[in-house]
C-alpha cells in the first residue's frame, strides 16, 4: 500500500477537522475513501494517546461537565428490531469536562448516558486535575453519586438545573424545547455562586456540531461506527486544545493551561503518526 506523504497527510486532517464529511474529504483531497478512513482511525488513536500521556496535573480552578448527544449507525426509532438496545448504534452520548479558565477540554468520553459511564468520566477528570476544583454540571442525577464517590468532601461541586417546557411552535422535530428558567444547587463544599454556571462548556458542544459533519443534527454523515466516531472526536479535541487559537484568550486553550509552550500546526498532528 502507498504511503500518504505528510502534505497529503496534512490537507486531509485539515479537511476533517475544518466540518468535511469522509466523502467530501475524499473528494477534495483526491483520494479514496477508505484512505480517508483509515488516516482518521491512524490520527485519532495517535491523538487519544497524546491526550491520555501530556493533559495530565492541569492546574484547573473551575470545571464545567456536559454531555452532548449524537448518534450511530441509526436513530433510534429507525432502529432494526435485532439492533434495539445493543450498545453502538442509536443514540450515543459524549461526555465532556472543560477548564472554564484556559478552556482547555481536560476529558471526553464516549458512551450511555447513565450512572457507569458518569464514574468513568469523573473519575478520568480527577485524575487529570492537580489541584482542588469548582465543579458544576447540568442536572443529571448520575453526577451526584460520580462526584461523590469520586472526590468525597475534596471538591466545591455544585449542579445548574435547567427547566424546560414545549418545544418553540412549528419547531417540534428539529428544535430543542424552550428553557424556561434554571436554579443553582449546592451539593457539595462551598462553590462561588457567581461561577456556578456551564455556559462554556456548551459553548465547546456548539463547536463540536460545527466542526465535526457526524454531529450535525440533520445530516447524512452520522457514524457508522461507534469507533470511528471515537476517533473523530478524539482528533476535533486534539486541534481544538492544540492547533486552533481562542479567539478571546488569543492562544490555544493548550498554551493557556501550561500544557504546551508552542503554537501547534496542522502538520504537527500529521506528525504524530511518525511519532
Amino acid at each position: 500500500m502507498n504511503r500518504l506523504t505528510l502534505e497529503k497527510r496534512t490537507q486531509i486532517i485539515g479537511l476533517l477537522v475544518e466540518g468535511n464529511s469522509l466523502r467530501a474529504t475524499s473528494r477534495l483531497a483526491d483520494v479514496s475513501i477508505n484512505t480517508v478512513t483509515k488516516l482518521l482511525v491512524d490520527v485519532g488513536t495517535a491523538c487519544q494517546k497524546y491526550h491520555d500521556e501530556h493533559v495530565l496535573n492541569v492546574a484547573s480552578k473551575r470545571v464545567q461537565c456536559d454531555e452532548i448527544w449524537s448518534f450511530i449507525y441509526a436513530k433510534d426509532k429507525n432502529l432494526p428490531e435485532k439492533l434495539q438496545g445493543k450498545y453502538g448504534v442509536g443514540s450515543i452520548w459524549t461526555w465532556t469536562a472543560l477548564d472554564a479558565d484556559s478552556k482547555l477540554m481536560i476529558s471526553w468520553l464516549i458512551g450511555n448516558r447513565d450512572a457507569e459511564y458518569a464514574k468513568v468520566f469523573i473519575e478520568d477528570v480527577a485524575s487529570r486535575l492537580k489541584n482542588r476544583v469548582q465543579l458544576t454540571t447540568d442536572g443529571l442525577k448520575a453526577y451526584l453519586e460520580a462526584v461523590d464517590q469520586t472526590f468525597g468532601i475534596d471538591i466545591d461541586f455544585a449542579q445548574l438545573v435547567k427547566l424546560y417546557g414545549k418545544s418553540l411552535e412549528g419547531e417540534h422535530r428539529y428544535s430543542p424545547a424552550e428553557c424556561t428558567g434554571a436554579f443553582k444547587q449546592v451539593v457539595t463544599g462551598d462553590p462561588k455562586a457567581k461561577h456556578i454556571s456551564t455556559s462554556y462548556v456548551e459553548r465547546s458542544n456548539l463547536t463540536m456540531r460545527m466542526n465535526i459533519k457526524r454531529f450535525a443534527r440533520l445530516t447524512l454523515a452520522f457514524s457508522k461506527k461507534v469507533v470511528n466516531h471515537a476517533h473523530a472526536v478524539a482528533l476535533h479535541f486534539m486541534y481544538y486544545n492544540f492547533v486552533r487559537i481562542h479567539k478571546t484568550l488569543r492562544v490555544t486553550p493548550a498554551m493557556a493551561a501550561g500544557i504546551s509552550k508552542k503554537l501547534w500546526s496542522i502538520e504537527d498532528l500529521a506528525k504524530l503518526l511518525e511519532d
